[in-house]
């Protein structure tokens, strides 16, 4: 007989005076020891790597028959490149063997329709094709460590892409007889400029044309509130009368808020006070290392439920349509079902812009996401108390590498060009930091292990159910969001007993929710799900929703009269000096100026 079953392991205790097994001084070891491999490897895991490598290798070698379809992809891809070649060799008009994909722009130049640029474009596609043959569908794989070597192997494949190579990309050479070679002596001193704004912590050039309270963030307002963490903006009514209820906004705190107020004819923030709203936005503080303690409950206290508090005291007795964007509408969907929970019916609607609730497929940031990641990650944030601006901005550049990465090499540094700065991308380079518990809980709670969804994520001790959310919905993904992917947004319907209008526009996380009427080319889809209805699958919704063209700002405004009094009243006064909310300054007021 086994002497040890049923022995009670777990109760084992170290030594008197030893203190918990995996002691601070200990682990203080530990993460000093990743921190500072993170500095050498730009934050990588180099175990969670290995382990993804040595998963899709080992199921690779023990898969013949895998392997023989490889070799006859490999046998076809070339005969299908040398029948090409031989027919461009005959004339011009020889059609492309593989299309680019969707959304790869590298080869639309007309030169790549050319010998011998057309081969050597058709050779890359047809290589790139096959390493994806190679990196998918080996049996027995992970899930996650098939996405991670795919990743990596199309980042590898990506330096090799004829388009960066000055001889090799027929837009380079033509610009360089056109110049006489000039456009690499300005790409030399566009690269040399850059990287000594990188190095004095500079913003990219073009980017101080936009200054905040000058000619982005401009929609007149006062700062009513100011805490800790947050500024609480009040906007000045632009019209006699306003609807009863005020809207509420909530901003992530990834980067900041005036994305929603940036020039005066894009400015979300500017179109909702011309409709006739009384609007409130939240600006967060940019955090330093001393607010490294800082919870994800701290933000929602400190935050939305202090917002709320001081626009109760300014509005009072009003309901209050609340707004969130990106990181902030989950924050807001977490308040809004703990405030279900209490009986706290504050909220007239919850609207949720590029926001998750549901983390089981949250697109390619889920490269970056799982245990030993994410230890190498509270490693990195432990060391500093944070997450900097520039380790998030490398997460995001290798996401959208072509378009980030190296089409800026082949524009700026071969063509010796430079693309015009606007509002969004000076906006985009005004980052900021994220507090090492905060963000440690955001993606260990929420992305690994989906409390949110799951009815786990406690919130005073109880669970923040969003079936317990009463308010109506209104929902917006953004087709080609890599950090918010639509179908991940649209899983809302399958967490709420609530009617939940959900919409689907055209562009991106950020230009897609920057959609102003007017806009050339903006679509969107939308469609009302009541609480009774049955569900759709996203591919059955997009097929059953109804598009239309231009903003779907326009379709927000009209959901907002329609779950609004319908009496206008009054603008209310700014601020509430008797009740401790006197104005403090003029917006943009102080938060959104820290770097």
């Amino acid at each position: 007989m086994n002497a040890s079953k049923g022995f009670p392991w777990s109760k084992v205790q170290s030594e008197p005076g030893d203190g918990p097994l995996g002691g601070e001084a200990f682990a203080a070891i530990d993460r000093m020891t990743q921190a500072l491999a993170a500095r050498m490897t730009g934050g990588v895991s180099p175990a969670a790597c290995a382990l993804a490598l040595f998963d899709w290798s080992v199921h690779l070698a023990g898969a013949p028959g895998k392997q023989a379809e490889l070799v006859d992809k490999a046998a076809r891809k070339a005969a299908r490149f040398w029948l090409h070649a031989f027919a461009a060799s005959m004339g011009d008009n020889a059609p492309p063997c593989i299309e680019p994909l969707p959304g790869d722009h590298r080869f639309d130049a007309e030169g790549w329709r050319r010998p011998p640029y057309d081969l050597l474009a058709q050779a890359f596609l047809l290589n790139q094709q096959w390493w994806h043959n190679v990196t998918r569908e080996v049996p027995g794989v992970a899930p996650h460590h098939e996405e991670v070597v795919a990743f990596a192997a199309r980042q590898a494949l990506d330096v090799f892409s004829p388009s960066n190579a000055p001889f090799t990309n027929p837009e380079v050479a033509a610009k360089a007889l056109e110049t006489g070679g000039m456009n690499f002596a300005q790409g030399v001193r566009n690269w040399v400029e850059d990287v000594s704004r990188l190095a004095t912590k500079q913003p990219p050039v073009g980017a101080e044309n936009f200054e905040v309270g000058r000619n982005v963030a401009v929609t007149p307002g006062r700062v009513v509130y100011r805490n800790e963490l947050i500024e609480l903006i009040q906007y000045a009514p632009q019209t006699e009368a306003v609807a009863a209820e005020p809207v509420l906004v909530v901003p992530a705190w990834i980067m900041k808020y005036y994305i929603l107020d940036l020039s005066p004819g894009n400015s979300l923030i500017r179109n909702l006070v011309a409709d006739g709203r009384t609007v409130f936005c939240i600006s967060w503080r940019n955090p330093t290392e001393k607010d490294r303690d800082l919870t994800l409950d701290d933000y929602r206290r400190h935050g939305v439920m202090a917002a709320l508090e001081a626009i109760g005291a300014i509005v009072p007795g009003a309901k209050i349509h609340a707004a969130g964007y990106c990181l902030g509408g989950t924050l807001l969907s977490i308040a809004a079902a703990a405030m279900a929970r209490a009986g706290d019916a504050r909220l007239a609607s919850v609207t949720l812009l590029a926001a998750q609730t549901d983390f089981t497929e949250p697109g390619e940031l889920a490269l970056f996401i799982d245990h030993s990641q994410l230890r190498f990650i509270e490693s990195m944030m432990w060391n500093r108390g944070y997450l900097s601006a520039d380790q998030m901005a490398g997460a995001f550049q290798l996401l959208r590498s072509n378009d980030l990465v190296w089409s800026r090499l082949v524009h700026d540094y071969l063509m010796g060009e430079r693309t015009p700065m606007i509002d969004l991308m000076a906006w985009n380079a005004d980052s900021t930091r994220m507090p090492y518990r905060m963000h440690a809980e955001y993606l260990r709670r929420l992305y690994l292990d989906n409390e949110l969804a799951a009815g786990r994520f406690m919130v005073d001790g109880r669970p923040a159910a969003l079936q317990n959310i009463r308010a109506p919905l209104f929902t917006v993904g953004t087709e080609r969001d890599h950090v918010a992917p639509w179908r991940s947004v649209y899983k809302i319907h399958y967490l709420s007993d609530s009617d939940v209008t959900f919409v689907l526009t055209s562009g991106g996380h950020n230009a897609g929710i920057v959609s102003e009427p007017g806009h050339a080319g903006r679509r969107f889809r939308v469609a009302l799900k009541r609480a009774a209805d049955p569900c759709l699958g996203p591919d059955e919704w997009v097929a059953a929703a109804t598009l239309k063209d231009g903003s779907w700002w326009s379709e927000w405004f009209g959901w907002l009269e329609r779950h609004s009094t319908p009496e206008r009243a009054a603008p209310p006064t700014i601020g509430a000096p008797a009740k401790g909310y006197a104005p403090l300054e003029d917006a943009p007021g102080s938060y959104v100026r820290d770097r």
